[in-house]
């Protein structure tokens, strides 16, 4: 059974191979003898870091004879210098923008802590893990629960030093958010939803200089999710939890983690393309099933 469907896993091999340049010859032809090892297919070692990702299993539980544990580690190397996962990113939220339109009004930012029991550059002690190593990201969506950018910390970092780089990120994903005008002919920001742990005037101070409105729950008052536009980036947690590999890291690079997120983020985008754009397109690989598992 595979580790998903076709109509995700095809488009998203499709833009990856073209990012890396999957072109490479089997056999090295500076090797005099013309007879050096035969070099493991980037497709197969790309199904072994799916595979990573989908269950959260090690490297050497996820080899085959045909892969090694060491070929997925230093061809995971190579695409996270890089920064293939983030191109990745950046290429699905364009088509999904084109396609369906991002919702850039409201804005959501929320943290999220998962287990990182190897530690690591982005591992600290767990506030909700009882001590034990953690890792955060902090992640940005629209007003659907698209992610447009991802930051990854340690579990015992504040959410509210994470705001900035996640915000000013959003830029180089999708480029300069959209300004409306209200009745008054003045600019209309985009609004920013936040939890209370949020709550400063240095928060305010950063969305104000960054040119966004906060709608900020207050310290100390009940704030129901469901009552504003916080709820997508909760939902947006959820999704992304459904891989092991996020819920559970153990790789202890700081870029490795990245581009986990950074993957996963693209093919979260990929999914709700496909089921919103269903309804709306036909197209002769259309899934037939509403729900892609």
């Amino acid at each position: 059974m595979p580790l998903l469907p076709a109509s995700l896993i095809e488009p998203l091999w499709g833009e990856f191979a073209a990012l890396i340049g999957s072109d490479r010859p089997e056999f090295d032809p500076t090797h005099p003898w013309g007879c050096h090892r035969r070099r493991i297919s980037d497709r197969v070692v790309f199904d072994h870091v799916v595979a990573a990702l989908v269950h959260g299993s090690g490297y050497e539980r996820i080899a085959t004879p045909g892969c090694s544990d060491r070929t997925i580690r230093r061809r995971l190397d190579d695409w996270a210098t890089a920064g293939v996962s983030e191109e990745l990113l950046r290429t699905a939220l364009a088509g999904y923008d084109q396609i369906l339109g991002l919702d850039l009004d409201d804005l959501a930012v929320d943290g999220s802590i998962t287990k990182a029991p190897g530690g690591g550059e982005v591992a600290g002690r767990s506030p909700v893990g009882r001590g034990k190593q953690g890792t955060k990201r902090s992640v940005a969506c629209d007003d659907q629960g698209i992610p447009l950018h991802l930051v990854a910390a340690r579990a015992n970092d504040h959410d509210s030093p994470l705001l900035e780089p996640t915000l000013t990120g959003i830029v180089t994903m999708i480029g300069p958010l959209p300004r409306h005008r209200d009745a008054h002919g003045g600019d209309l920001f985009p609004t920013v939803h936040l939890d209370r742990g949020y709550d400063s005037g240095k928060t305010r101070t950063l969305l104000h200089t960054l040119g966004f409105t906060g709608e900020i729950a207050t310290t100390g008052v009940p704030a129901p999710i469901q009552a504003g536009r916080r709820w997508p980036i909760e939902r947006t947690h959820s999704w992304m939890n459904g891989y092991g590999k996020l819920r559970r890291f153990t790789d202890r690079r700081k870029i490795i983690v990245e581009f986990y997120l950074n993957l996963a983020a693209a093919l979260t985008v990929i999914r709700r393309l496909i089921n919103r754009a269903r309804s709306r397109y036909r197209w002769t690989t259309r899934p037939t099933t509403r729900r892609l598992r």
